[in-house]
């Protein structure tokens, strides 16, 4: 497969063209992108897989500029994974962002791929592991994901990641704004943004009372809290000091079996997730169900039947 020669040796229009084709709906498509799935494997999982997670306005896309210029610098290659929210009516991309990565875009060993969500929850999209698995063939050994912002239910993107870094602003309403267990149980790194002029003394006062406020959580399971830093993406400082402790962090995780285990455990995850997808595709592609649905909808609007209803139905035509 050409696809794949090109894909393994680093070329970045093929890894363009690979993901465009696991990200296919089409029934062709679909297949072809298990093969490549699958032949991909046995060069992937050895990188380090870092999620940038926060709500809208933390300055993840600006922060990952500089977080993955400075990995470059350190000889690594990055690969990110930005997604994007989809429109609810084309279901297309919306932003497809790439303005605030100018510097890091220009990098010959950075690749930065926009995607949309395709509809589904927890800040990652549909394809972001076969992606991860494509980037990862490529070469690409750091593996930046920017969630889409959305809050709690970002906490998908810990079923994929070795390592969470968590954006807050500082001073946004209640200094203790971001303490919710759903996301902040999954962060491995919390990063104060935005540190800089007048903001950074404020910031600084908001950075330990969150240090305070973590200990009443339970750890990570490694056992750790997470570190909280502050940095500046427009002042350029304590990324270097952010990248270095993720890191080290990577490090002592690999070196302790704790990222092999956390992986296995995502595996079994997304194993149980892809025949969840499998089953609900399947049940809305029968036909039966089809024709049934379409009437049970029509008594649903009139008010004839509940929705609750009309679902038991439609399960029972299946079982049968």
């Amino acid at each position: 497969m050409a696809l794949l020669e090109d894909l393994l040796a680093g070329d970045r229009s093929a890894l363009a063209r690979a993901i465009t084709l696991v990200e296919s709906t089409r029934p062709a498509d679909v297949t072809a992108a298990h093969e490549l799935i699958r032949a991909c494997l046995s060069h992937s999982g050895r990188s380090v897989r870092i999620g940038i997670t926060g709500i809208p306005g933390a300055g993840k896309s600006t922060l990952i500029d500089p977080f993955g210029t400075e990995l470059i610098d350190q000889g690594h290659r990055v690969a990110v994974l930005a997604i994007d929210p989809s429109s609810a009516r084309s279901g297309g991309s919306i932003l497809g962002d790439k303005t605030r990565m100018e510097d890091l875009a220009q990098q010959e060993h950075a690749f930065i791929r926009p995607s949309p969500t395709g509809g589904t929850l927890g800040g990652v999209g549909r394809r972001t592991r076969e992606t991860i698995i494509l980037c990862e063939a490529a070469g690409y050994d750091r593996i930046l994901i920017e969630t889409v912002g959305i809050g709690q239910s970002e906490h998908h993107v810990d079923r994929i990641t070795d390592l969470n870094v968590l954006l807050m602003i500082g001073g946004a309403g209640d200094g203790l704004q971001g303490i919710k267990r759903g996301i902040m149980e999954a962060a491995d790194v919390i990063a104060i943004t935005k540190s800089e002029g007048t903001d950074r003394e404020r910031n600084e006062r908001n950075a330990a009372d969150l240090r305070q406020a973590i200990r009443l959580l339970p750890p990570r399971e490694h056992g750790a809290h997470p570190a909280v830093m502050l940095c500046s993406a427009l002042e350029d400082r304590g990324v270097r000091e952010l990248v270095q402790h993720v890191e080290e962090r990577a490090a002592t995780l690999n070196a302790n079996g704790y990222l092999a285990q956390r992986r296995k455990e995502q595996e079994r995850w997304w194993l149980r997730t892809s025949v969840e997808e499998r089953l609900i595709g399947d049940f809305f592609q029968d036909p039966g169900v089809v024709e049934e649905l379409a009437r049970l909808e029509a008594e649903v609007l009139s008010g004839a039947r509940s929705p609750f209803e009309a679902a038991e139905q439609l399960l029972r035509m299946r079982k049968e």
